[in-house]
C-alpha cells in the first residue's frame, strides 16, 4: 500500500500546487498557443514520470524510431490498466490529446490540465456525441496535434485477450489522412489492476508497429481497419509475452 500512498499523494499535492500554473498556461495560450502546448506537454509528462518512478515501474520501449516527429498522428493501442495513460504519455514527441470518458470531465484540476493537452471527452452512451467526438478529433489533427485512443472502449480485465476494437476510432485516421501508430502494452495490468489496492513493481514492454497510412491499405483491408490494426497489435503483444517471459 506504500506505493499506491505514494502516488496518490503525489497526484494530489500536484493537482492542488498546479493552481498558479494553470492560471499562468491560461495566460500564455493567449499569447501563445504553440509555447502553451510545449510548457504544458512538459509537466504533465515531468509528473507522469515521477508517478511512474514512485510505482517502481521500468519500462522497455521498442520501436519508438516509428513515431514520426514531424507530423500528427493516431495512436491505437490495447488497454489493460489506467497507467496505460501514463506509460504512452511520457514517450510523445509532440502535443498529444488522448480520447477519454465523459465522466472525467468531472474531476476538478485534472480535466483543466486535460483539455490543456487537447483531450476530447466521449460519452459512450451517446451515438451522437460520440461522432461530435471523432470530428472533433479529426480537427486536432489537421491542426497538428496528435489523438491517441484505446479502441477497445474500455479497460480489458482478462489478461492476454483483446476487446474489438470499435471500427469508428479509425475515422480520425481515414479523415485526416494520418497514420496509424500501433501501440501493444504488455504487463501494464501487473501494476495496479491484477491487484487492487495495491501498487507493485512491474516491468512493462511498449512497442511501436511502423505508421499505417489507410490510403495504402489493400481495398478489403480498409473495410475492417480495426482488425487489421488489432491483429498487428495482437502478434506484437504474444511475441513478446513469449521474449521477455511475462
Amino acid at each position: 500500500m506504500i506505493r499506491f500512498i505514494g502516488v496518490a499523494s503525489f497526484v494530489i499535492l500536484f493537482l492542488i500546487f498546479s493552481i498558479p500554473l494553470l492560471i499562468a498556461e491560461w495566460i500564455l495560450g493567449k499569447f501563445n498557443m504553440d509555447k502553451k502546448n510545449t510548457s504544458s506537454l512538459a509537466i504533465v509528462n515531468w509528473t507522469f514520470r515521477m508517478c511512474l518512478k514512485i510505482a517502481g515501474v521500468t519500462v522497455t520501449v521498442i520501436g519508438e524510431e516509428n513515431i514520426p516527429t514531424d507530423e500528427p498522428v493516431l495512436y491505437v493501442g490495447n488497454h489493460r490498466s489506467y497507467f496505460d495513460i501514463l506509460l504512452t504519455y511520457t514517450r510523445v514527441p509532440r502535443p498529444t490529446g488522448y480520447i477519454a470518458k465523459r465522466e472525467m470531465i468531472k474531476i476538478p484540476l485534472l480535466s483543466h490540465w486535460m483539455k490543456n493537452l487537447h483531450c476530447l471527452f466521449l460519452d459512450r452512451q451517446d451515438i451522437k456525441q460520440g461522432l461530435k467526438t471523432i470530428l472533433e478529433g479529426i480537427e486536432k489533427v489537421k491542426s497538428g496535434i496528435s489523438i491517441c485512443i484505446f479502441p477497445e472502449g474500455t479497460r480489458n480485465k482478462v489478461n492476454d485477450t483483446f476487446l474489438p476494437f470499435h471500427e469508428g476510432s479509425f475515422k480520425i485516421a481515414e479523415k485526416s489522412g494520418c497514420a496509424i501508430i500501433p501501440m501493444s502494452i504488455n504487463n501494464a495490468a501487473a501494476i495496479f489492476e491484477d491487484h487492487l489496492p495495491k501498487i507493485k513493481k512491474a516491468h512493462v514492454i511498449l512497442e511501436y508497429g511502423k505508421p499505417i497510412y489507410i490510403k495504402d491499405m489493400l481495398k478489403e483491408e480498409k473495410k475492417f481497419v480495426g482488425v487489421y490494426v488489432q491483429n498487428i497489435i495482437k502478434d506484437t503483444y504474444f511475441k513478446n509475452k513469449e521474449h521477455y517471459n511475462i
